[in-house]
């Protein structure tokens, strides 16, 4: 609770700064293991490459709607609990976290074992691309309770405002996913990425069991809050259901497009996914700031100060969306130092560079989507943000429907990205926090 006291006190650039530091580094770790994996699949040949963006988008809602979605609606209920000065529903609200994540996990695995065949297809994979996206596909979703039960544990500990214990814990994971990705991909092909990320994901999580259960842990449940309530589901799921429909149309987009890619080869897919890679790249950059703002607006908006959250939200876009800025110019001038990483076909390095000029340059909208998407977590007040993901996805379908070429495609993505992103700024702007 004095924790609590000092965040609800402290200036807020230092403090936005503060709690944003571990999740900004740990985002490096991160994406040298998204990088290093396409990596290692990428010298397997171009089918296991293109079976890997296949793959991809449903990875994407994996992670978007256990650390993202979900994970920010623990995170905000916990934070608006100890704003209000309640501990006990804090503790609580860990255990229907806990239970929801269990559920949602076994969702993941079922469905996703049994229809992920029948995307895949319809994305356009075949004969060798379909295989090699089954097999990553297959093992990734058997673990999905290693990814849910990590990102939940960590959701928990960044709702008290503590960003470093689950920061240090999923480098350290990060670290051992490396070479054990690389080796086990040189072993037994792309299944070996797959391996590697769901055994570390496993170590996170009982790294972070360990952390919020230990007896000294203010967040440990007593036997008197293992009873489930209604109203404590409730409070998590008012903002984690809206944001997991987010999630699903942040998703559906992506898939949208990869089949309107998909029409163009193997090759093409294979260019647009390592693009795609860059942006997406971004998210858990981003995230980092978002989870900071989730926090600060959640824990501002539960002792009623609602004119401060605002104010957190708008300092915490401006510095998200100056960071997409920078990676766009420099991924509009500079393609090929991207693209070239993962592949030296020339077909790939057409597609992944036309995209990359095309998209990079509205990154900042992106960024500011998903900042304020995040600060509207924080505020309980996600319905809004959820609808200019909505306007994102009409413009992909129609825009790729109509497109005949795929600079077409890539155009209509661009332009539903700052659509979704004005949108966003003009919802948060007008709605009132209380």
């Amino acid at each position: 609770m004095k924790g609590t006291e000092r965040l609800l006190a402290a200036p807020i650039v230092p403090a936005l700064a503060r709690l944003s530091a571990p999740g900004v580094l740990l985002v490096a770790f991160q994406s040298m293991v998204s990088v290093g994996d396409t990596y290692f699949v990428g010298r397997l040949g171009t089918a296991p490459l293109a079976g890997l963006a296949l793959v991809f988008p449903l990875i994407m809602l994996l992670q978007m709607t256990s650390a993202g979605a979900m994970g920010g609606g623990v995170s905000s209920a916990i934070a608006r609990a100890l704003g209000s000065g309640n501990l006990a529903a804090a503790r609580r609200l860990v255990v229907h976290a806990l239970v929801i994540a269990a559920g949602m996990a076994g969702a993941f695995t079922i469905l996703i074992l049994l229809l992920g065949p029948g995307i895949y297809g319809l994305l356009g994979g075949r004969d060798e691309t379909l295989d090699n996206a089954v097999r990553y596909s297959n093992i990734v979703f058997a673990g999905a309770i290693t990814v849910w039960m990590a990102n939940t544990l960590s959701s928990v500990l960044r709702g008290t405002g503590n960003m470093l214990v689950p920061a240090v814990t999923l480098i350290l994971a990060a670290v051992v996913h490396l070479p054990l990705s690389a080796y086990l991909t040189s072993r037994i092909g792309i299944a070996g990425a797959g391996v590697a990320y769901v055994t570390t994901f496993g170590i996170a999580a009982s790294a972070m069991a360990v952390v919020v259960f230990r007896r000294a842990s203010p967040l440990r449940p007593a036997r008197a809050d293992l009873r489930l309530e209604r109203r404590l589901f409730r409070e998590i799921l008012r903002v984690g259901a809206i944001s997991v429909l987010s999630s699903f149309q942040t998703v559906l987009t992506a898939v949208i497009i990869t089949g309107f890619v998909g029409r163009y080869g193997t090759a093409a897919l294979a260019g647009y996914g390592v693009g795609l890679r860059l942006e997406l790249l971004q998210i858990p950059l981003v995230f980092a700031v978002g989870q900071a703002m989730v926090v600060l607006v959640g824990i501002n908006i539960g002792a009623k100060r609602a004119e401060r959250a605002k104010r957190i939200a708008w300092i915490g876009t401006a510095f998200a969306a100056s960071i997409s800025l920078s990676i766009g110019v420099g991924a509009g001038l500079f393609p090929h130092a991207w693209v070239g990483l993962f592949s030296s076909e020339r077909a790939v390095l057409d597609s992944g560079t036309l995209y990359l000029r095309t998209v990079a340059p509205f990154y900042p909208m992106l960024a500011a989507n998903i900042a304020l998407y995040f600060a509207s977590q924080g505020a309980g007040k996600v319905l809004w943000p959820v609808l200019a993901g909505t306007a994102r996805l009409a413009i992909v379908i129609a825009g790729g429907a109509a497109a005949v070429s795929l600079g077409g495609i890539f155009a209509a993505i661009a332009v539903a990205m700052a659509v979704s992103g004005l949108l966003t700024i003009w919802f948060v702007a007008r709605t009132p926090w209380t």
